[in-house]
């Protein structure tokens, strides 16, 4: 943990830059910056920098979330100023291989926080890049420590975990959703039947069984919390997380044949595959 606050540096207040910004406040002191100036409106008293260069230039730590099609632009506009500064990416199928070879030999880790990140109750996947040292690491553990559960993992589980922890709150909502069940009145037995679908799920996109029960364990219940705590429906909550052409939006269409939740996650997997981009 680190004995002072370092300067965090936000690229993007979307719905997960902006949930990463609130909870890293006790950490950190933060700065945002997003090129759409409409979502700095609700910055919950946060600094923001009007220039990217900026904040770059003011931070310590950075965490890379905007869309994987802006990001090359982005790269090549912060790769002057980012040598001496962490860079934490979120964005889906960018690999630590890709930004360093844009941003030479920079600290770089890859982060995988699911949206239960609103709530402080995320789970989060953790790898290394190749120039990443260990207290970089346990920077970035700590700041999503204070966001929820954090598993440091082998990069090639990136996609594994998106499929599981990432999408799997949708395969929830979406059998809460068919089945018209209401989150303060779901029963024990349902609960217990969506973690051992989700186990078996994690087992077959290769995690082991103490992982793939402690991400089904985490997964169904922060999602059935999150459903709680903001008053959304299933519905609204599915539609949030399955982008377009995205890992979710693949599992979603195995769900609507019938398919099981394992062959949901490995169809998630498959897109996150796809979608990488390596070096």
């Amino acid at each position: 943990m680190p004995d002072t606050k370092k300067r965090l540096g936000i690229i993007g207040f979307g719905n997960m830059g902006s949930a990463i910004a609130l909870g890293a406040q006790a950490l950190f002191e933060v700065f945002i910056f997003d090129k759409d100036k409409q979502k700095l409106i609700n910055n919950n008293g946060l600094k923001i920098e009007a220039l990217v260069v900026d904040l770059v230039s003011k931070s310590d730590v950075l965490v890379l979330a905007v869309k994987p099609q802006d990001f090359d632009a982005l790269l090549n506009e912060i790769r002057p100023f980012a040598q001496d500064k962490l860079i934490i990416s979120i964005a889906a199928g960018i690999t630590t291989g890709y930004i360093e070879n844009i941003l030479k030999e920079a600290s770089v880790i890859r982060a995988m926080p699911n949206m239960a990140v609103r709530i402080s109750a995320a789970e989060t996947g953790l790898a290394n890049g190749r120039y990443a040292k260990d207290e970089d690491l346990n920077l970035a553990k700590a700041l999503f420590g204070l966001l929820g559960k954090v598993w440091v993992m082998k990069e090639e589980m990136i996609d594994s975990i998106t499929a599981i922890s990432g999408s799997g709150p949708a395969y929830v909502f979406y059998d809460m959703e068919i089945n018209k069940l209401d989150a303060l009145k779901i029963s024990v037995e349902r609960k217990n039947e969506y973690i051992q679908r989700l186990k078996q799920a994690a087992l077959d996109v290769g995690f082991g069984p103490k992982m793939a029960l402690e991400l089904a364990v985490s997964t169904v219940a922060s999602s059935i919390q999150l459903l709680i705590q903001t008053g959304s429906s299933p519905v609204d909550l599915r539609k949030i997380i399955t982008s377009a052409g995205g890992t979710t939006e693949a599992a979603l269409k195995v769900l609507s044949k019938n398919g099981s939740w394992s062959e949901a996650a490995l169809a998630a997997r498959k897109r996150a595959q796809e979608l990488s981009r390596q070096e």
